[in-house]
């Protein structure tokens, strides 16, 4: 949600905003409509006050005045809101330009390619050999989309994410073991409705929407609430799974499981003074790249340009793995500075020498599934097997390679 006060006093380059992020909202008309809503509103407590000094006479024409007069201000009131959450977040002034992902600017790219001498094989054939990936299964029970991670496979994913929790337990962060399933509200305060609804499902005959993100729920943790500026920053962290409809990937490259309806994730999310966005921003990134190293998993960071920005989005970082069966990075992990565009949503506060104002917010990937699949294809060795990176290999009882 954007600061109203910021869009009354740069139109224009609120206009100029919304053109680059696709926007349709009229901001002429928004704030025609907030400017009458907040004439009728005060005309409406005027008669309220007036009411309480008047004869019984007087008061109940004023009553009625009051009635019509609430009908419109809520009328109002829920126009100014519909178009004001249909609003992106402003961007950093630095944000590439471009129209898609294939527009991203890359800042930094971190390891060797790994010199294979035998044909690299892709991770669904190397899952599949080794029996420790089971798309077929997974389509057999629910469709094309899932599948089922077996024995040494499954043993791999949770090494990850045990090291990965490891790795930042020791960095102030909370975790939490949040719900999956969340209202509407919740997805509408963090800024995923009413942006691309198609990507969720839903649960029929309830307002409840499985997650895409913990990001949801952790965030939600605050709906409405005023935090202890003392305790700024608030980290916290949680594994989740996570679903997603794909709608609109078709024709991506969606081979194996890369891109499906079920998966797993690990984020950081960040409450902070708004001074501090960009320090916390790029201290998840640090976490980001400390997993990556500590894995030895070549790696790339992307700053991700305007088309390729989500709604909520004010600067974002993706990093991506180094998949050798597709010779090219595939995205492994999203970093999101929100600015205060969920906290406005939300209505999540804070409190400063008697001054309320809304903290920020950073949402960033430290572990998917998709580092299975990296470490999958990186470590392959000729014979088919799978060498177990070293740094995961005390999560596996021990075990160096998977056969």
């Amino acid at each position: 949600m954007i600061d109203i006060k910021f869009l009354k006093e740069s139109p224009e380059e609120v206009k100029i905003l919304f053109k680059k992020r696709g926007c349709a909202v009229d901001v002429n008309e928004f704030l025609r409509i907030h400017s009458e809503f907040n004439a009728k509103k005060s005309k409406m407590d005027a008669l309220r006050f007036k009411q309480k000094n008047s004869s019984s006479i007087e008061a109940k024409e004023i009553k009625a005045e009051i009635i019509k007069l609430k009908s419109e201000v809520v009328s109002l009131e829920s126009e100014r809101n519909r178009l004001w959450l249909m609003m992106p977040n402003i961007l950093a002034d630095d944000t590439p330009d471009g129209k898609s992902d294939s527009e991203n600017l890359e800042i930094k790219r971190v390891g060797n390619f790994r010199n294979f001498d035998f044909v690299v094989k892709p991770h669904e054939v190397l899952g599949k050999n080794l029996g420790i990936l089971d798309l077929e299964r997974g389509a057999k029970v629910s469709g094309s989309g899932f599948y089922y991670m077996v024995g040494a496979g499954a043993e791999l994913l949770f090494a990850v994410y045990a090291f990965a929790y490891n790795l930042i337990q020791k960095k102030g962060f909370c975790f939490l073991v949040p719900p999956v399933l969340a209202s509407h509200r919740t997805f509408l305060g963090t800024g995923y409705f009413p942006f691309e609804p198609e990507q969720n499902y839903k649960i029929e005959n309830e307002n409840l929407f499985p997650i895409g993100t913990s990001e949801q729920t952790i965030l939600a943790f605050h709906d409405n609430e005023i935090l202890d500026f003392e305790s700024l920053p608030i980290k916290y962290s949680a594994v989740t799974p996570c679903f997603r409809t794909e709608a609109g990937s078709y024709g991506k490259n969606s081979k194996g499981a890369f891109r499906v309806h079920q998966f797993h994730k690990m984020e950081q999310i960040i409450f902070c003074d708004p001074k501090d966005s960009e320090k916390y921003h790029e201290f998840c990134l640090e976490n980001i790249e400390e997993l990556m190293n500590l894995l030895e998993l070549p790696y790339r960071i992307v700053r991700v340009c305007i088309g390729d920005m989500g709604a909520p989005g004010y600067k974002k970082y993706d990093v991506e793995a180094w998949f050798p069966s597709y010779k090219e990075f595939r995205e492994t992990h999203s970093n999101t500075n929100l600015w205060d565009f969920q906290t406005r949503r939300l209505n999540i506060r804070t409190q400063k020498n008697g001054i309320k104002f809304f903290p920020h917010t950073i949402s960033s990937t430290l572990a998917t599934d998709r580092l299975i699949l990296a470490i999958m294809e990186n470590y392959q060795q000729e014979n088919g097997k799978i060498l177990v990176p070293k740094v995961l290999r005390n999560f596996m009882g021990g075990k160096e390679i998977i056969s």
